[in-house]
């Protein structure tokens, strides 16, 4: 049976009631992060559940899948082979850098605190041949604050274009090559245009390190490590440094499990090292940002948003759980009237939950900020992934409890982003700032038929 929310041709995927009652709704993954060998299969031979997918393959092009292939432990080793077999003059800079939700789990699987375990991982990848290893956090920041400034700005022309609100976050791939791909209209023009913090991140090292390097872009090899198989996918969508400097800005993602197979797997001697930084500094002290889940958009947005537009000092941001803990509200009130209602929604049933309002017409946010995986990045198919391709939820808690613990830093404290701010983008709000910070989202796309909304995920 071809699943009714994709509209191409080659999509051969069934509902969940073809064979039984949906029971899995609370630990979906995309289609290429099922099966043992977690790897894209042919596009002709997909098979999965609407529960297990959201960038599903038969989405892709054939070309897709066939570049998202080569994105793994044998592309990364033969980079580094390859490299290693040129002159010193010829060599490529490798880079790599850590997604923040990845660092708990090298930490749970190493038995060691957050810092000494991303010493041990860069100490790792050094011994590889890997050049720089950098944390993305700094990333992160960037997208947090453009998506601040944005939302600020619907707010206040949404009663002239009612596409402005509610804003969609869209840090999470999954959820955006859906959203595009997928559902089309009337979602994308929701859709925030802050760039996600792993191609913030790409522009940063191709564009600012590699000019403070004296190289070319394309003389810098960028590999990403991060919780989840889609961010292979975003590494190949079209973006603005693509085409200013006719390279990617990502040229590889290891997943962290892929990594953590490596490094059980490899005889190099145990090692640590510092994690670089953008200016070659001393390295930073490992933190998160705020909020319920991993990611902390709803908390820093949901702050700001409340000083700019109303004058009110928010500390602590509370969220209630709505139909489950993975839909999440948080409001602002004064006088008995609600000025900013906020959602978190991780997990198809409650992203489906979030379409179908916005659909009818009828969504009550402003803001919501969206991930595919149930509890946020942490819970990657990745590397919150057992043997028997369920979700580990012991591995999870313990990553949960480790992330918890590391320090929260709001990203308008940073002092390098500030700095970034002015060598790199000459200022915040600048064309250039647009330029390397935010994307588009394609529209109008596929209108999702509305037998579609009412398939039970």
């Amino acid at each position: 049976m071809k699943c009714e929310h994709c509209t191409r041709k080659e999509c051969s995927k069934k509902t969940k009631a073809d064979d039984e009652e949906n029971t899995s709704v609370d630990t979906p993954s995309s289609a290429h992060e099922n099966g043992e060998k977690g790897e894209f299969h042919k596009l002709a031979d997909a098979n999965v559940f609407l529960s297990d997918c959201l960038a599903c393959e038969s989405c892709l092009t054939a070309e897709e899948g066939a570049q998202v292939a080569r994105q793994g432990a044998g592309g990364f080793f033969h980079i580094l082979n390859l490299n290693k077999k040129r002159d010193l003059s010829t060599r490529s800079v490798l880079a790599v850098s850590v997604c923040p939700q990845s660092l708990p789990y090298f930490a749970a699987k190493l038995g060691l605190g957050v810092t000494d375990a991303s010493r041990r991982l860069c100490g790792f990848l050094k011994g590889l041949g890997v050049h720089y290893v950098f944390d993305m956090t700094i990333a992160a920041d960037f997208s947090i604050l453009e998506s601040q400034r944005e939302f600020v700005r619907r707010y206040r022309q949404h009663r002239e274009d009612d596409r402005a609100l509610p804003m969609l976050t869209s840090a999470c791939p999954g959820w955006v090559q859906y959203a595009e791909r997928v559902l089309g209209e009337p979602v994308t023009p929701h859709l925030c245009t802050a760039r996600s913090p792993q191609q913030i991140m790409g522009s940063l090292v191709k564009d600012y390190f590699a000019r403070r390097q004296n190289l070319p872009p394309e003389k810098v090899v960028h590999v990403i490590v991060a919780p989840c198989h889609d961010r292979k996918l975003e590494a190949l969508r079209e973006d603005p440094h693509a085409a200013l400097h006719g390279c990617r800005a990502v040229d590889c993602v290891l997943t962290s499990g892929e990594v953590a197979q490596m490094m059980e797997q490899s005889d190099l001697p145990v090692t640590e090292a510092a994690v670089d930084t953008l200016f070659g500094d001393l390295e930073e002290e490992v933190r998160r940002h705020d909020g319920a889940n991993s990611a902390g958009y709803l908390a820093h947005v949901f702050r700001h948003a409340a000083k700019e537009l109303f004058g009110e000092d928010v500390e602590g941001v509370t969220c209630r759980a709505l139909r489950n803990k993975d839909l999440q509200e948080a409001t602002l009130e004064k006088n008995g009237a609600v000025l900013l209602r906020f959602a978190a929604a991780c997990g198809f049933r409650n992203i489906r939950n979030v379409v179908l309002r916005l659909r009818r017409g009828g969504s009550p946010f402003h803001f919501v900020e969206v991930f595919a995986c149930p509890g946020g990045c942490l819970n990657g198919r990745g590397q919150a992934q057992a043997k028997d391709g369920q979700a580990d939820r012991a591995l999870l808690r313990q990553m949960e409890g480790i992330y918890a613990g590391l320090p929260v830093r709001p990203p308008e404290s940073s002092e390098q982003v500030q700095r970034l701010y002015r060598e790199w983008l000459d200022g915040a709000g600048s064309p250039r700032a647009q330029q390397a910070l935010h994307t588009a989202h394609p529209g109008p796309g596929p209108k999702l038929p509305a037998s579609g909304l009412h398939i039970t995920w």
